[in-house]
């Protein structure tokens, strides 16, 4: 269950990281309500999975998630270059969230 709550607490932080696009610096009312609402449930999904992940495997999958999420929707939804370099660093992030996983004897 652990890690379920943890791809969630990641899918959270990549709806805050985009959200503050959105929220234009934070003077948005409801874009910046929307980002805070989603940092605040990352923060409270991380904490219930870090009860019974360790911290650092934890940390790094929902960084890691955050960031190819974050990364894919800029290439999705701001334009920002999807080149090679750029989308073989997402899947190496990927890989190592896989890996990650795996070594964690969990699944």
């Amino acid at each position: 269950m652990s890690w379920y709550l943890l791809l969630l607490a990641g899918l959270f932080e990549i709806g805050w990281a985009v959200g503050l696009e959105y929220s234009d610096g934070l003077t948005k009312p409801w874009p910046t309500l929307g980002t805070v609402v989603s940092l605040v449930i990352s923060m409270v999904l991380l904490a219930q999975a870090v009860k019974d992940l360790p911290v650092g495997t934890a940390y790094a999958v929902w960084t890691g998630v955050g960031a190819v999420g974050t990364a894919s929707l800029g290439i999705v939804l701001f334009d920002e270059p999807a080149t090679l370099a750029r989308v073989a660093c997402i899947g190496v992030i990927v890989v190592g969230i896989v890996g990650l996983h795996l070594a964690s004897g969990s699944h």
